[in-house]
């Protein structure tokens, strides 16, 4: 992930920072949000609101995090809001509900083998989702993980397989 030139960045106004993280992570930020909330409309939509919460809190970023760690959170903030709001998460077999909103999206192209993952994923307690999607689909070091979550890197990767293992298992049985 490209992070910007501090003193660069911090020089830029508040409209041209957010034009920047626009331009650098708003990509990024889709793919953090869209495997929380399922569908391209529903990600668009909270990709909107992490926008319009980045721009109102840019003053307020103290530059002790990196950038993109700050903005995964706001994502994954609005993203978990998001499915409150809508009840998406708290009904009976969620993860039977938002398979099903993500195989009715007509811009999902996965294919069978893909839902079954998903499938497995959403059996996984929400840290071990959370880690395993940025280890495994975002590519990210443990490292890095480590500064968005705010987890120690033992326990990233204790989790991380934990969620390897309960995945394999599932993915054999069914």
């Amino acid at each position: 992930m490209k992070q910007p030139d501090i003193s660069y960045f911090k020089s830029l106004s508040t409209g041209d920072q957010l034009n920047w993280i626009v331009k650098h992570y708003a990509q990024d930020l889709y793919w953090v949000i869209r495997p929380i909330v399922k569908t391209h409309e529903n990600t668009d939509d909270v990709l909107q609101n992490t926008l319009i919460k980045v721009y109102q809190n840019l003053p307020k970023f103290r530059y002790d995090s990196r950038l993109f760690s700050w903005l995964y959170r706001i994502a994954v903030n609005e993203a978990l809001s998001f499915l409150r709001k809508n009840k998406l998460q708290s009904v009976d077999n969620s993860d039977d509900y938002l398979l099903k909103i993500l195989n009715d999206d007509p811009y999902y192209d996965g294919d069978e083998m893909a839902l079954k993952l998903e499938k497995a994923i959403l059996k996984l307690p929400p840290k071990q989702q959370e880690i395993f999607r940025l280890k495994y689909f975002n590519e990210m070091k443990f490292k890095e993980i480590a500064e968005i979550t705010g987890t120690s890197v033992g326990g990233l990767k204790a989790n991380y397989h934990q969620a390897v293992k309960k995945i394999k298992k599932f993915l054999s049985e069914n």
